[in-house]
């Protein structure tokens, strides 16, 4: 024991006058660092040099000659984009352009609301009473009373359980896809989409089969493909969640969807249907609720339903209609509606006094039709040229609102073809018809449509009005198209 005791007292001792110290260089560098934090710490950021050699004047004459680099590279006189048409006034049936009053076939303004004294009077009773917008998202401090009775009255009119609006159209269904169809999801989209749906289905990151347009033996191919893989992978099929998006008037090839095939589809295969029918409310059907009016299909067969309302009605915005339970989800998970400010309480008054008026007179939408059917009828009866020199009409059916005119012959190069067209426009301009090229964003566009005119029948036309324009289309073909 006392052995230990003595060896531990060594050890304690040895380790009492131990003091390891550090190589000098190591304190010098610390040293030197330290006085280096503390002349950071006390010194200026910047310090302002001034050449004092230099007169006031010599100065203003350096800044003058200084030259920054082009935010933007430098463009042609004869550059696309730096020739465009000067467009005043409001776009309804005569408007201003380039200085000339013309007839009106270039915008959607198919029931011409955008002239009716009782609208533009609701929206300024609403503009005097609210303001001019709300500053906030609906879910914050963005809704008024006109909105949700906007929202009541669009339920009504398309005979839904629930409607919810949106402040952008094109956001409408954009944001709805990526709503309820999520990474992993299967959607079956017609190649003629619009390019608003093409954004939503980027932003839904779902994977996309194409469909041929309005090939309904294709989409029941995709259809049954997709049932077989299921089969294999039935853990992985209770999971995904299946759709078809499609339009019910197609802005870009001016046709109908064959709904009552897709509901049998629908059922058939076990898929939800999403119908965008910006270019069909208003205008279809007997009192204007689009294709599932015009079909006589059950509403309540079609799983989410949406429209702008800036075709029909001469507002802004968007609507989604349907069951509570599918419109609901959207107020938390609708992008547009959730981070964008809510509709302006003017715009949406003007949309509730439009409903008004199509509720009270649908004559208005007879009338509409009648105008069309006379155009159609004209520009089949003026385009029967030679192939070479004319344009042909795709118009699809015959209760289109809008038709496209292309090249019955293309010149192989889109870019000639298009400024071909664009001849035929200027033409008609020059002799009082306001007609315009249909634009689509050429990098971006999943399918791109060819070349075209497109040619708007609205309410306001008259009869001589369509007339003189079919003619004067059917003039410029021959002239230009030599």
């Amino acid at each position: 024991i006392d052995t230990a005791t003595n060896h531990y007292l060594l050890s304690m001792h040895n380790l009492t006058h131990f003091s390891p110290q550090a190589p000098a260089y190591h304190l010098v560098l610390e040293g030197i660092l330290i006085l280096w934090i503390i002349r950071l710490l006390f010194s200026k950021t910047y310090k302002l040099q001034e050449r004092s050699d230099l007169t006031e004047k010599e100065k203003e004459d350096l800044i003058e000659e200084w030259q920054p680099e082009p935010l933007v590279p430098p463009m042609s006189k004869d550059h696309p984009s730096l020739n465009y048409d000067i467009v005043t006034g409001p776009p309804s049936h005569k408007i201003i352009v380039n200085g000339k009053e013309c007839i009106n076939f270039a915008s959607f303004n198919f029931l011409g609301f955008l002239d009716n004294e009782r609208v533009k009077q609701k929206a300024l009773t609403s503009l005097r009473r609210y303001g001019v917008g709300t500053c906030g998202p609906r879910g914050f401090y963005g809704t008024f009373d006109v909105h949700l009775e906007l929202e009541d009255r669009l339920a009504k009119f398309m005979k839904t359980e629930e409607a919810i609006i949106y402040s952008y159209g094109f956001a409408t269904i954009a944001s709805a896809i990526p709503a309820y169809s999520k990474r992993g999801d299967i959607v079956f989209v017609d190649e003629a989409a619009c390019f608003s749906i093409q954004k939503g289905l980027q932003a839904s990151r779902s994977f996309i089969k194409y469909f041929k347009h309005n090939d309904m033996e294709d989409l029941e191919r995709l259809l049954k493909e997709q049932e077989i893989e299921d089969q294999r992978n039935p853990r992985k099929a209770r999971v995904t969640r299946r759709f078809i998006i499609v339009e019910g008037l197609y802005i870009n090839t001016a046709d109908v969807c064959p709904l009552p095939d897709l509901v049998k589809l629908k059922y058939k295969y076990k898929v939800r249907i999403f119908l965008e029918e910006s270019m069909s409310f208003g205008v279809l059907g007997e009192h204007g609720r689009g294709v599932t009016e015009h079909f006589g299909v059950n509403i309540d067969d079609i799983d989410l339903i949406s429209a702008n309302m800036e075709n029909a009605v001469a507002s802004i915005g968007g609507f989604c209609c349907g069951r509570s339970f599918v419109i609901d989800h959207q107020r938390l998970s609708g992008q547009g509606y959730c981070f964008s400010a809510s509709l302006p309480p003017m715009l949406a008054a003007a949309a509730i006094e439009a409903l008004n008026i199509m509720e009270e007179d649908p004559v208005v939408i007879l009338i509409w039709f009648r105008f069309f059917i006379f155009m159609y009828d004209l520009v089949n009866k003026y385009f029967q040229i030679d192939s070479y020199s004319a344009v042909k009409s795709v118009i699809g059916e015959v209760y289109a609102p809008a038709l496209h005119l292309q090249l019955e012959r293309s010149s192989g190069s889109r870019d000639t073809d298009v400024r071909m067209l664009r001849s035929i426009v200027d033409y008609c301009l020059e002799r009082q018809i306001a007609l315009t090229l249909a634009r689509y964003l050429d990098k971006e566009e999943r399918f791109l449509p060819p070349p075209s005119i497109r040619v708007v029948v609205t309410i306001e036309q008259t009869e001589e009005d369509i007339e003189k324009a079919a003619s004067c289309i059917r003039e410029a073909a021959l002239a230009i198209l030599k």
